[in-house]
C-alpha cells in the first residue's frame, strides 16, 4: 500500500479563500477590487491507522464529578487589566490583545509581565519582532527589573516549546503571533496557515501545562485582527487597545472573553514612563471642560459596572454650501442624523439647513442609547445660543415621535455623577425615583426637556 502525498492548496491571505489552483482571489476581487493573489499552501498527509484509546483523564465524566480549582486567577498587579480580564488572568488560559500600531500593546504586556514576574516568578516573554536589545532599551525606559522575567528574541515556535521543559516559566507572552512560525509548514511568518497553526499550537501548551499565555495580534487597515478568524475563536479572551493617535488616553476592552463580562473596561494613560491607570476616568474626561458654554452637555455611559460622564459637544452654524454638513466623532453617525431629524419635526428647530458637528471631547467614545436626550439637548443649545446648566447630568432614549424612553442603571450613573460634584439631573419620566442620590427632573417628550434645561 502506497503512502499518501502531500497536498497543496493555494489560499488568500486576506480573507482565507482557498483554492486547489493558483490565481487572485474572486472573494477579494468582488468585495474590494483588490486583486490578492493566492499563496501555496502544503498540507502533511494525515497519518493512517486507527487512534488509540483516549487516556483516562480524557474519558467522559459525569458533570457533578468535575472538579473545581480554587484559586485559578492571577492578579497582574494592573488593576485596570485584571478588570478587563475578569478578576485577573485564569490559568492555561489564552489571551489575544490587538490594535494598531504603536497604540502601546508591547508596553501593557511588558509592565504585565514585570507584575506577573514577581508575584509568580519565572515569566517568559517571547519577542519574535523586536531584538533582545530593543526590548531591553524599553524595559530600561519603563523601569522594569530583571527579577524573574525571562526575555527570549525568537521566532521559531518549536524551539520555544522545547525549551519549555527547562524553563518552566508560570506565565507566556508571545510578541506577535504573526511573526512566530514552525518550520514544518512551507508557508511564510503571518500567513493564514502558519497563524493558525502557531495558535493552534500554543492553545495546546497553555491548556496541557497550566500556562496563562498572552499573544500580541496585529491588526488590518479596517481594525480588525489580522490573520484567520479562527484565531479568535481558539482564544479564550480577545482584547482590543484603542485609542486616538493625538490623546495620551488608552482603552482597553474586550470583545471576548470566556472568563468574565465583556462589557468592562480598562482606561490608561501614555506618559513618558509607561501606561499610568485612570482609576476615575470620568474626571480625566471632564477635566478641561468650559463654563457656560452653549452646546456642551454631560452624560453617562455605562461601561459595564463603570459609569463614564462624557461631555458630548454640538455646534451648529450656518451651511457654507448647498448640502448641510454632518459631522460626528466618537458617536454613530446614523443615530446623531436621526436625533437631529427628530429634533427639528418634534420640537420644532429649523436645523435641516444647518451644518451640525457632534463630538465627545477628550477623544471619548458613546455608542448607547442613554446618550440620545444630551445630543439633542447639545444641538438645542449650540442652534439657540443658551448654556445648559454646568452642574446637570442629562440621560435619556429618544424615540421617533419625540418620546424620552427609560434606560437601565440611573442609580449608578447618578450615584457617579454625584461623587464629581453635580447637584440635578434629567432623567426620562419612568426613571424617576425617590430614592436616587441626585435631586431629579422627568421628562416625557424632547420638548418637555427642552423646556427643563433650555427654558
Amino acid at each position: 500500500m502506497r503512502a499518501p502525498r502531500a497536498t497543496s492548496v493555494y489560499r488568500c491571505q486576506q480573507c482565507g479563500f482557498a483554492s486547489p489552483k493558483p490565481g487572485t482571489c474572486p472573494d477579494c476581487k468582488r468585495t474590494t477590487g483588490e486583486l490578492t493573489p493566492l499563496v501555496e499552501e502544503r498540507t502533511a498527509p494525515a497519518p493512517s491507522g486507527r487512534r488509540a484509546a483516549a487516556p483516562a483523564g480524557t474519558r467522559p465524566v459525569p458533570l457533578a464529578e468535575v472538579a473545581l480549582e480554587r484559586g485559578d486567577r492571577t492578579l497582574t498587579g494592573i488593576a485596570e487589566l485584571d478588570r478587563v480580564l475578569g478578576g485577573g488572568v485564569v490559568r492555561g488560559s489564552l489571551v489575544l490583545i490587538g490594535g494598531d500600531p504603536g497604540i502601546g500593546k508591547s508596553t501593557l504586556l511588558l509592565q504585565a509581565a514585570r507584575a506577573l514576574a514577581r508575584a509568580t516568578p519565572p515569566v517568559l516573554y517571547v519577542s519574535a519582532e523586536e531584538s533582545a536589545a530593543q526590548v531591553k532599551m524599553r524595559a530600561d525606559r519603563l523601569g522594569v527589573a530583571g527579577d524573574g522575567l525571562l526575555l527570549w528574541a525568537e521566532n521559531d515556535l518549536s524551539a520555544v516549546q522545547a525549551e519549555l521543559d527547562s524553563l518552566k516559566p508560570r506565565a507566556l507572552v508571545v510578541d506577535s503571533i504573526q511573526t512566530v512560525f514552525l518550520p514544518d509548514l512551507e508557508s511564510a511568518p503571518g500567513s493564514v496557515a502558519q497563524v493558525r497553526e502557531c495558535g493552534a499550537r500554543l492553545m495546546t501548551l497553555a491548556k496541557g501545562r497550566g500556562i496563562p499565555t498572552f499573544l500580541v495580534g496585529h491588526v488590518t487597515k479596517d481594525g480588525a485582527l489580522a490573520g484567520p478568524r479562527v484565531l479568535e475563536h481558539l482564544v479564550d479572551t480577545v482584547l482590543y487597545f484603542e485609542g486616538e493617535p493625538h490623546h495620551a488616553y488608552r482603552v482597553l476592552r474586550a470583545v471576548k472573553n470566556r472568563f468574565g463580562s465583556t462589557n468592562e473596561i480598562g482606561v490608561f494613560e501614555m506618559a513618558a514612563g509607561g501606561l499610568i491607570e485612570v482609576p476615575n476616568p470620568s474626571g480625566f474626561f471632564l477635566a478641561e471642560r468650559p463654563a457656560d458654554a452653549p452646546g456642551s452637555v454631560v452624560v453617562s455611559a455605562l461601561e459595564g459596572t463603570r459609569p463614564l460622564l462624557l461631555e458630548l459637544q454640538a455646534l451648529v452654524a450656518r451651511a457654507s454650501f448647498g448640502t448641510p454638513r454632518r459631522t460626528v466623532l466618537g458617536a454613530d453617525y446614523n443615530r446623531v442624523c436621526v436625533l437631529l431629524a427628530v429634533l427639528e419635526k418634534r420640537a420644532g428647530l429649523p436645523i435641516g439647513n444647518q451644518d451640525v458637528f457632534v463630538s465627545v471631547a477628550g477623544g471619548g467614545r458613546v455608542v448607547e442609547p442613554a446618550a440620545d436626550l444630551g445630543i439633542v439637548i447639545a444641538a438645542a443649545s449650540s442652534y439657540l445660543e443658551r448654556p445648559v446648566p454646568g452642574d446637570a447630568l442629562v440621560l435619556g432614549e429618544v424615540g421617533l415621535t419625540g418620546e424620552v424612553r427609560a434606560v437601565s442603571g440611573v442609580e449608578t450613573r447618578l450615584r457617579a455623577a454625584a461623587q464629581l460634584g453635580f447637584k440635578a439631573a434629567v432623567v426620562p419620566r419612568s426613571n424617576v425615583d425617590g430614592g436616587l442620590p441626585l435631586p431629579v427632573r422627568g421628562v416625557a417628550t424632547v420638548g418637555d426637556a427642552l423646556a427643563a434645561l433650555l427654558g
